[in-house]
């Protein structure tokens, strides 16, 4: 907050703290607008430069959902195929256990 400091007191420095605030609170706001028409221009203007055009909305977000399920099935792909190395190296090793038992058991 901002004190001006005043040889008179009462209503007049009431209304020159109102009216100090009041502009503050202004500048405050027209910055955030100022602040978010540079956001608004800039994400604008990236997305246009990866070759998204600013109606296309629905599009790009089409995209974007696709490429989340294109990740998720990746990530599970990918799980799938650790799951699978280690059951084929863990039932290898349980065979060649198996064998070597086999083996002793049978001299």
């Amino acid at each position: 907050m901002i004190s001006i400091p005043l040889a008179k007191t009462g209503d007049s420095d009431r209304r020159v703290k109102a009216i100090v605030m009041e502009t503050v609170i202004e500048q405050d706001r027209v910055r955030r607008s100022d602040i978010d028409a540079v956001v608004v221009k800039t994400i604008a203007t990236v997305l246009t430069s990866f070759g998204f055009e600013e109606g296309d909305r629905r599009e790009l977000r089409a995209d974007f959902q696709h490429l989340r399920r294109w990740r998720r099935s990746v990530e599970q792909a990918q799980s799938y195929t650790f799951k699978a190395v280690i059951t084929v190296i863990a039932t290898g090793f349980l065979g060649a256990v198996w064998l070597g038992i086999k083996a002793t058991l049978g001299k």
